[in-house]
């Protein structure tokens, strides 16, 4: 298949999903629209593969937020504006990965280091999606991340071992589709330890600033991605 051929069969799966992201009412339409406007700057530096990360990543947020809904309101931990994504978000979410992208055609000498940077955004992301999303239903213990010390569900910074352990999977499964995408090496546990890192960071960030309104959560967010993805280059750089 040449080049041409598969920005046309890119184009159109963009097209479809973003027409059924705002029609399933996952994104709004200025979401979707940055959406797809990110997704074509991840396939210009990572290709496939990293669709398929960005595609994961939103595939497990989307399944993480329905997931016990009921639940969650009963409890008011479900998502503003029923779980539909912004442009805000979707640019907090993927916004470094797409700039990696850039940078990954635009430098093909570093390819490798943004490609695993690339990975690493979407590592971390993951991490904090299914972390707070799944952690607020089975956790069972809640501790303030900064502090250590018991506090409440749901509020920002608030941590427990289950949510971060799924946080860890999460991790991995964005890992396995990297390694699939460009061979197995030791950048799999690069890319666990970085999204760990920037799940950390989120929490740390959100028991503090965010709490304190310093900051929003689309900032969080953007930061936690950004750690990830330096956690990763540093890892490839001293590995």
């Amino acid at each position: 298949m040449s080049l041409w051929q598969q920005w046309a069969v890119l184009l159109g799966i963009l097209a479809l999903g973003m027409l059924w992201s705002v029609r399933a009412r996952k994104l709004t339409p200025a979401g979707a629209l940055t959406g797809g406007v990110l997704g074509a700057l991840i396939f210009l530096g990572a290709g496939w593969w990293g669709i398929a990360l960005l595609g994961l990543f939103f595939g497990l947020g989307t399944a993480a937020s329905a997931w016990k809904v009921a639940e969650k309101r009963r409890l008011g931990l479900a998502e503003e504006n029923k779980g539909r994504r912004t442009a805000g978000q979707a640019l907090a979410n993927a916004g470094i990965a797409a700039l990696l992208g850039a940078l990954s055609w635009y430098s093909p000498a570093h390819q490798d280091l943004f490609q695993l940077m690339l990975a690493g955004s979407f590592a971390a992301a993951t991490a904090d999606t299914l972390s707070s999303e799944l952690g607020n239903i089975y956790g069972r213990r809640y501790y303030n991340a900064w502090t250590l010390r018991p506090d409440t569900r749901g509020l920002n910074g608030v941590v427990s071992l289950e949510g971060t352990l799924l946080g860890v999977a999460g991790s991995g499964l964005i890992a396995v589709v990297y390694s699939l995408g460009v061979g197995w090496h030791r950048g799999f546990f690069w890319l666990v330890v970085a999204g760990t890192v920037g799940n950390l960071a989120d929490s740390l960030l959100g028991a503090t600033v965010e709490r304190q309104h310093y900051v929003s959560n689309n900032a969080v967010n953007t930061l936690n991605t950004a750690v990830g993805a330096v956690t990763a280059g540093l890892l490839y750089w001293l590995g």
